[in-house]
This record gives C-alpha cells, structure tokens and sequence, in this order.
C-alpha cells in the first residue's frame, strides 16, 4: 500500500477528529482524556508546528502533529503523536507518518524527536520506533494510566542531523 502523507488541509478535519477520537477513546496511547469537536479540532491541528495526514485514494488513513517538545534552551527537540485508522493500522501507514514527520522535523530546524510517553503495552509502537532508529531512553514505572491499571512508559529519542535524505 503506497500512502502518501501531506499537509492537512481544512477539508481532512473531520476524518482527521473521527481517528483522533478514537485513540483517546479506547485509552490506551494518548495521554489525553477529552474528544475533539470539530471546533477544538481545528484549533487543535492548527496549533501545530506541523500537522500532516496519510491518505490513499482520498481517504484520509492516518495523521501526525509536530511542535516542540519542550521550550526555549530546549525548543530544539521536537515531539510527534501518531493516529491510525484502526482499519489499516498494520498496513505501514505508521512507518509512513513516523518517517515524514522526522524529515518534516529536521526540516524545520529541530535537532532531535523526542517521545516522553510510549505506552509500554503499544507492542507495535515500541517495535515500528526502535525499526526507525529511535533509541530508548528508559522506562518510568507506572507512568500511564488507563481505567483500571497503571502501564510502563517508555521514552524514546532520534537524532535528526544524520537522517538518510
């Protein structure tokens, strides 16, 4: 499957909303607990360093947002969240957003990616990262909760200088 990832555009927002949502929904990646509506979402992707969709025949699959992870002395680190729709997600359309939005970051001047909070149950996640070169930085016990547990995180960081063109 040969998906293209792209600027959004104001006409994604509403695909875009319906995959966020779900991934907050279920509870089990993102650390957010409240649902986009379109409003918020537009404000929300807008808000964005950058925000990029994936798609396939018009249908958005997938999407990414960028902004720094931190500010000042450490505004040259970026971070990134990755949605996919559940009805591809296995399919490369993650690797497809992962490897942009690291092009997309060095490209606007970040030195590093870095994630604070890859869920360590997120099999998928922890592999299609570490494929990319991302290097794990340790473990914080406990550090996601979802409705019933506490999960491990895992933190995660790429250097951005050397990435192949």
């Amino acid at each position: 499957m040969e998906v293209t990832v792209r600027a959004y555009r104001p006409e994604d927002l509403s695909a875009m909303a319906a995959i966020w949502n779900v991934v907050v929904a279920d509870g089990e990646a993102f650390p957010q607990l409240d649902l986009l509506t379109p409003e918020t979402a537009a404000t929300f992707f807008a808000a964005q360093d950058h925000t990029a969709v994936a798609e396939l025949d018009g249908r958005v699959l997938g999407l990414y947002i960028l902004h720094p992870n931190n500010i000042g002395r450490c505004g040259h680190i970026a971070n990134a969240s990755y949605a996919v729709d559940k009805t591809v997600r296995g399919l490369g359309v993650g690797r497809a957003l992962v490897a942009d939005s690291l092009r997309k970051a060095r490209a606007l001047g970040f030195r590093r990616m870095q994630f604070n909070a890859v869920v360590a149950t997120n099999v998928s996640a922890l592999y299609l990262y570490e494929s990319l070169g991302f290097v794990r930085l340790g473990t914080i016990p406990g550090g996601f909760r979802m409705d019933d547990r506490y999960e491990d995180i895992v933190l995660f960081y790429h250097t951005l200088e050397d990435l192949d063109e």
